[in-house]
């Protein structure tokens, strides 16, 4: 079976019901041209619709729609082929898309075997254990599972795409972003087409600030064809956040168009449209950027239940941001999310000055109530000096900008307890802050306070 490289077939002319379908590959090269005019979709649509759902034709239609990005209709047509490999692994790439790896894991440990040397059935079925483990909420148990299978695996497939790219999972796993950046930057130069990478790719890079870098790994995965509404959100934030609010309604109104009953998505275009008739004000980019590092801490920089953790992993929330655009109704209308999980979001939005359903010029006035609540000496100056002027080690600078510091103010506004709680920020970090701060004259916020 070959299921890597995209050189095997010309797309050109491709036909679902009599061209040669040698591997997924094929499929992957082929999927552009169907893309490429509206009418070519809706042909190919309308041509799948046609055939019946059993035999070989019912095999094709299954990867047809796997093509289009129907993946529910192909997983479900493709369940019936599962002595064909091509449709096997095809149906467990739909299965992944859908959030089912339990359903993928079987198939692909079924591959892995019978194909010892391909690193993609493998990683599938690595990537898939991964993600029930971490949809159970057990890190722990998914870090030490990679860690065992990569001393298991060849240094081929380590050295792989697939490899790459787990190894960058197991370094976000232990809080390690740079490492995490090194092994997705790797995974692309490999296979630049790797969707799952380039996800990773741009959620790292934004969370370390790098938004540029973010916003070139989203654009990549937006001209990889169907979209995902998810990545078009992202990439419209993105834009948001480096001032560019006229592309920003622009992404917006693309993935209206295909949703254009979304409620969230309207709001998203509505706050960019404002953006665009905004003025500069240096002060007002100053509080900007403090919300904008807030907005980028991960969800699991916070304690969570395992219940709480693994319905905002389902719902594709990853950070304060997102969870700051949802509503109560919305979080509670979510199977399994309840008045317990509710209350402890509540809690960590609390903590940084925001809630529910907020406005992001909301946003803006609370964080600097609370900032200007805990500047209580009047020294404004010595509040606005920059966190660089610290000359802090590059691990405590690394977490007090993490937590949406930008200047001495805003970090007096924290507690010890919520440094330690930091990953990655021990008692030497924490002595190391405290003896910059005293030499200003300044102590961290009293614990409870």
């Amino acid at each position: 079976m070959t299921t890597g490289g995209l050189a095997t077939a010309e797309s050109s002319g491709f036909d679902i019901l009599t061209s040669p379908i040698p591997s997924f590959a094929a499929l992957v090269a082929a999927r552009p041209e169907i893309f490429r005019r509206r009418h070519s979709l809706e042909s190919f649509r309308n041509r799948l619709g046609q055939l019946p759902d059993a035999g070989e034709e019912g095999r094709r239609k299954g990867l047809g729609y796997w093509m289009t990005g129907d993946y529910a209709r192909c997983a479900e047509l493709l369940a019936k082929h599962a002595e064909d490999n091509v449709a096997s692994f095809t149906r467990a790439k739909a299965c992944m898309s859908m959030g089912r790896p339990q359903d993928a894991l079987p198939i692909y440990e079924r591959l892995s075997k019978a194909y010892p040397d391909e690193p993609r059935p493998r990683g599938g079925m690595l990537e898939a254990r991964l993600e029930m483990e971490l949809a159970a909420g057990d890190e722990e148990k998914a870090l030490t599972n990679l860690e065992a299978a990569f001393k298991q695996s060849s240094a081929a497939f380590n050295a792989s795409a697939e490899g790459r790219y787990l190894h960058g999972r197991a370094a976000e796993l232990v809080r390690d972003w740079e490492q995490a950046l090194d092994h997705y930057t790797a995974a692309r130069e490999l296979d630049p087409t790797h969707r799952a990478n380039l996800f990773r790719l741009a959620y790292v890079s934004e969370r370390a600030g790098l938004d540029e870098e973010a916003l070139n790994a989203y654009q990549t995965l937006a001209s990889m064809l169907p979209i995902d509404k998810n990545v078009l959100i992202n990439i419209g934030m993105l834009l948001e956040d480096l001032g560019r609010d006229d592309d920003a309604a622009a992404c917006f109104d693309t993935a209206l168009r295909s949703y254009p009953t979304d409620v969230k998505l309207r709001r998203f275009m509505d706050d960019a449209r404002s953006g665009m008739n905004m003025y500069y004000d240096e002060d007002l980019e100053r509080k900007q950027d403090r919300l904008d590092q807030i907005l980028r801490i991960p969800i699991t920089d916070f304690e969570l239940s395992v219940r709480a953790r693994n319905c905002l992993n389902k719902m594709n929330i990853l950070t304060l941001g997102d969870l700051v655009r949802q509503t109560e109704q919305e979080l509670l209308s979510y199977k399994n999310f309840g008045e317990t999980s509710l209350a402890e979001i509540k809690e960590i939005l609390g903590s940084k000055g925001l809630r529910l359903g907020m406005a992001r010029e909301e946003a803006v006035a609370s964080i600097e109530a609370a900032r200007r609540r805990y500047n209580t000496d009047g020294n404004n100056e010595v509040m606005n000096k920059a966190i660089s002027e610290l000359e802090l080690s590059i691990r405590a600078r690394r977490t007090v900008e993490a937590m949406g510091c930008l200047t001495v103010g805003d970090v007096v506004q924290h507690s010890e307890d919520e440094l330690l709680g930091m990953p990655n920020f021990g008692q030497t970090s924490l002595q190391e802050l405290k003896a910059k701060l005293a030499e200003l004259g300044l102590k961290l916020k009293p614990r409870g306070a």
